[in-house]
């Protein structure tokens, strides 16, 4: 599988969906007399990933179409447990009230991890002060707490007395989830007086644009924008841990490292085209994640994750 100019075309789709909608694989001529429609819909996250793979299957397999929506996790989870879609990108595993409507709509389903990504806290080119910033720091910055900063010298002494401008996803969002258990914990909440958007090129422009902002969202994107951008380190003075594809894999990037994954539905998988995509899915993901910025599973563990895929697959 050739990877030329895949991440470019495989983000170019997602800056002009914003808040869902469609896009669909196109192109190549067929190994294989499949056709059909696969419907996509979930994290912004996981999409460079799904894409890509997309793209690719399609020079295969050109009569089957790939429509893939960028609706966060949580929006994709909603089309997914009432049989909407037929596989759910998502940056979190699903939770406790999305299995419930899944359950009650006979949904049936299961995970698979696709990739390993780190969430990037980023500042603007300009900010000359934040050389590092500790868990506690980004808690008292982001939590929903009568103490929480609303200055940069609210962080720590000497910075600027200058407003911090938030940025970061939506509570749709699986990386808001995340983001949030990891640096707020499970008692906590965010703030809600911050610019999201399901749309991380939407935050890389207005933290770009403004010298006293700060946001996060996922590695691959700032990667794509370190020139726009800078990338904080995250742990204590003198041993703070900038997140790369080295400091994720090796698990030094603490706590802001996590999987992320695809969700099939049991009914969808009793379609070839879907079972065939899947399988061209796992095959292709390694390569197609080093591509557009994410981590590959390791191989032994992209084995079990294809072997779990057989077992949930219809008996004969």
């Amino acid at each position: 599988m050739k990877l030329k100019g895949l991440f470019l075309s495989a983000l170019v789709a997602l800056a002009s969906c914003g808040g869902s909608d469609t896009q669909t694989a196109e192109g190549g001529e067929s190994a294989a007399p499949l056709a059909g429609t696969i419907k996509i819909d979930g994290s912004s996250t996981v999409y460079p990933i799904t894409a890509g793979v997309a793209e690719y299957f399609a020079e295969d397999y050109p009569d089957v179409e790939v429509l893939i929506g960028v609706s966060g996790t949580g929006g994709g989870f909603k089309k997914f447990s009432i049989g909407e879609t037929d596989i759910s990108d998502a940056s979190r595993p699903i939770k406790d009230k999305e299995k419930v409507v899944c359950e009650e709509n006979g949904i049936g389903y299961q995970q698979l991890t696709v990739a390993y990504d780190g969430l990037a806290v980023v500042i603007n080119k300009e900010n000359d002060w934040v050389d590092y910033l500790t868990v506690a720091e980004l808690k008292k910055i982001w939590a929903n707490a009568d103490d929480k900063a609303e200055t940069w010298a609210d962080v720590r002494e000497g910075w600027p007395t200058e407003k911090i401008e938030l940025y970061g996803p939506g509570d749709a969002s699986g990386t808001f989830d995340y983001f949030n258990e990891a640096i707020i914990g499970k008692e906590g909440s965010s703030r809600t007086d911050y610019n999201s958007s399901e749309n991380d090129n939407v935050l890389v422009k207005g933290i770009a644009d403004d010298k006293f902002a700060m946001g996060y969202f996922g590695l691959a994107y700032y990667e794509e924008n370190k020139d726009k951008l800078n990338v904080v380190p995250v742990g204590e003075e003198g041993t703070a841990v900038a997140p790369s594809l080295e400091t994720v894999m090796n698990k030094t990037y603490e706590p802001l490292s996590r999987p992320i994954f695809i969700y099939l539905s049991s009914k969808a998988v009793e379609r070839p085209e879907v079972v065939k995509f899947i399988e061209f899915y796992q095959e292709n993901a390694s390569e197609v994640a080093t591509a557009v910025g994410y981590i590959p599973l390791p191989e032994d563990e992209m084995k079990e994750q294809q072997e779990i895929f057989k077992a949930f697959l219809p008996k004969e």
